[in-house]
């Protein structure tokens, strides 16, 4: 029976909000862990709340390489070029996993960088509009949904162990395969981050009356925009590819709104297709997620079969 005390230790690199979180989730199970942040405000943060981090990269993937720890990549995606070449001289044998919000050029960056690497990607579905270490919670994860990569070529041994560590932060795991996933989340992530800022630009542009007569419908429409500005860019630059696709269908969709507004004074169509759209998240968020059943990885199609019962909104669960 593997256990907490059996599962290798974790090895975070970049404590700010998600990975300083999934630190804490993971020690609060039991499990061992440590951490690297290059800012020294950051690990003496963490320290003082009794967390075992260090500034001294090169010491910390030393020491994952000795105890075989599972490394999770808790970084900007700009930061990848300078990391991953450190990784593959310094602990080229751990298992990889990340955080970062696309998957499609973080795993480009690691079969350019470090061609051997055992790595699955993860993205954790996750997280305010604030940053760094002091905005970290342990409960961040709970019940949230962690994308977990399967491709067909996928080391069964290895998502097994990626997925542990998501449950272990309390998430539930979505299996899909990197380009399934930029697709996604350029639709329902990213676009968002992209409609709130111009709509908070535009309501900041018209009056300090505006603003003061804000309420909830900007509030919340706005609140990603208050994320700091360069994550947001390196987050919505490295999904280029698919989120231009999805901002050409929104920009079609509000030019064919404006005209009809225009033309026949309704904006029937687009107000009738967000409803039913919001109820159908609404139906899809309020229930359970189905458990993805009678799948073993490992056996004959197992990661297609993953990615087919994902597609249809079922999670794998303990």
């Amino acid at each position: 029976m593997v256990t907490a005390s059996t599962h290798p230790p974790v090895c975070v690199l970049g404590l700010g909000l998600i990975g300083g979180s999934l630190l804490r989730a993971v020690v609060r199970q039991g499990r061992r862990a440590f951490g690297y942040n290059r800012s020294e405000a950051g690990v003496a943060a963490a320290r003082d709340d009794g967390f075992d981090a260090d500034t001294d990269l090169a010491a910390v993937l030393a020491r994952a390489a000795d105890s075989d720890a599972l490394i999770v990549i808790a970084v900007p995606v700009t930061t990848l070029d300078d990391l991953l070449p450190v990784i593959a001289a310094t602990a080229p044998d751990c298992l990889l996993t990340d955080v970062v919000s696309v998957k499609g050029p973080v795993a480009d960056a690691v079969a350019r960088l470090h061609p051997t690497a055992r790595y699955i990607g993860g993205h954790p579905m996750a997280g305010t509009s604030q940053s760094g270490w002091a905005a970290t919670d342990p409960d961040l994860f709970n019940d949230a949904m962690w994308m977990v990569t399967t491709e067909d070529d996928t080391d069964p041994d290895d998502w097994r162990a990626v997925a542990e560590l998501a449950l272990d932060c309390g998430a539930q795991v979505v299996p899909a395969a990197n380009d399934a996933h930029d697709r996604a989340v350029a639709a329902i992530s990213h676009l968002p981050h992209l409609t709130a800022n111009a709509t908070a630009a535009v309501g900041a542009g018209e009056s300090a009356l505006a603003l003061r007569l804000a309420a909830g419908s900007f509030r919340d429409g706005t609140r990603v925009a208050g994320t700091a500005p360069a994550l947001q860019q390196a987050m919505l630059e490295a999904n280029q590819i698919a989120l231009l696709n999805t901002l050409s269908e929104t920009i079609d969709r509000l030019v064919a709104a404006r005209d009809a507004l225009r033309d026949t004074g309704s904006v029937a169509v687009i107000v009738d297709d967000g409803h039913r759209a919001r109820l159908a998240y609404e139906q899809v968020a309020s229930a359970p997620a189905p458990a993805i059943a009678d799948v073993d990885p490992g056996a004959p199609g197992w990661a297609q079969e993953l990615r087919r019962q994902a597609h249809l909104g079922h999670t794998w669960q303990r």
